[in-house]
């Protein structure tokens, strides 16, 4: 499983936003700049976010974006699956799993269902707070005088 760029840049964008929340609406030049992100790329990732409500849009001179809700309340699996669709490994597992005549005696079923188990509850426990405050603990322990 591999996730795309559109999956990573999504997760950045929204990282930039969260971080600098307190800016109110930011312009998509300068996350693209921050994150070193085409900007082009980023205009392709914003529809995507916008149909399902995760961020604020105000057009004009202080236009720009800002997140919906506080960061603490999107998780990365929510944001993998807005980007990616669904994050099953193999087709005959996930929310509409293909089905398959060998289903019934597959021996590795159990194996693909329980990694999908596994990723979707792990990017679940990933919060953008979460990610923040890891980067912030980085920070302060990299602090030099």
């Amino acid at each position: 499983m591999k996730i795309s760029t559109k999956g990573r840049y999504a997760l950045r964008m929204l990282l930039d936003l969260a971080e600098h929340r307190a800016d109110g609406y930011i312009a998509l030049k300068d996350i693209a700049e921050r994150q070193d992100i085409s900007k082009k790329y980023l205009e392709q990732i914003v529809p995507v976010l916008n149909k399902s409500d995760i961020l604020r849009t105000n057009r004009g001179k202080q236009g720009g974006y800002m997140l919906v809700k506080d960061p603490d309340k999107y998780t990365v699996g929510e944001i993998l699956r807005l980007t990616e669709g669904d994050l099953a490994p193999v087709a005959c597992v996930g929310k509409n799993p293909e089905e398959c005549k060998r289903r019934a005696d597959c021996p590795t079923l159990p194996v693909w269902q329980g990694f999908y188990k596994v990723i979707n509850e792990y990017f679940d426990g990933i919060t953008l707070q979460d990610i923040l405050d890891q980067k912030n603990a980085r920070d302060i322990d990299n602090y030099m005088i």
